[in-house]
């Protein structure tokens, strides 16, 4: 089995989805030594997420980020985690509800994800700093 490893820190983002699948491909080349495998792309942070959708029509990005929005809002009168910020509890919160990390089959060298899937890294704080993601292939 191969095993390859990458962590890497991602530019600062504004709030909101952003596709970064040609990003990850970029630092972890060797995916193309995997037959047949997973990548796994892990973010450390608890403010920002990972998922797979649309890759072609970016106001779909949008509407995540107003729903989003709608769905987990501000300033909630019961947060008690408030002392970074407005956005903070809620960055948390939609944090964990799409989650930390995705997993994506490899196959002869490529992810085999859909014609119109890619990685987003979601970003729920206004003024976030650059984020670091580990990225792991492993196959044969």
């Amino acid at each position: 089995m191969k095993v390859y490893q990458s962590e890497i820190k991602l530019k600062s983002y504004p709030r909101g989805f952003h596709l970064i699948t040609e990003r990850v491909l970029d630092v972890l080349p060797e995916i193309e030594n995997i037959e047949s495998g997973q990548l796994q792309v892990f973010i450390k942070h608890t403010s920002a997420s990972l998922t797979i959708n649309e890759n072609a029509d970016p106001t779909v990005r949008l509407d995540f980020e107003s729903h989003f929005n709608q769905m987990v809002p501000e300033n909630a009168p019961y947060y008690i985690h408030t002392y970074e910020g407005p956005d903070d509890m809620p960055a948390h919160l939609k944090a964990s509800l799409l989650g930390a990390s995705v997993q994506i089959p490899i196959t002869n060298g490529k992810l085999n994800l859909g014609i119109w899937q890619g990685i987003y890294l979601c970003e729920h704080r206004d003024r976030a700093s650059g984020r670091r993601l580990v990225l792991t292939a492993f196959g044969i």
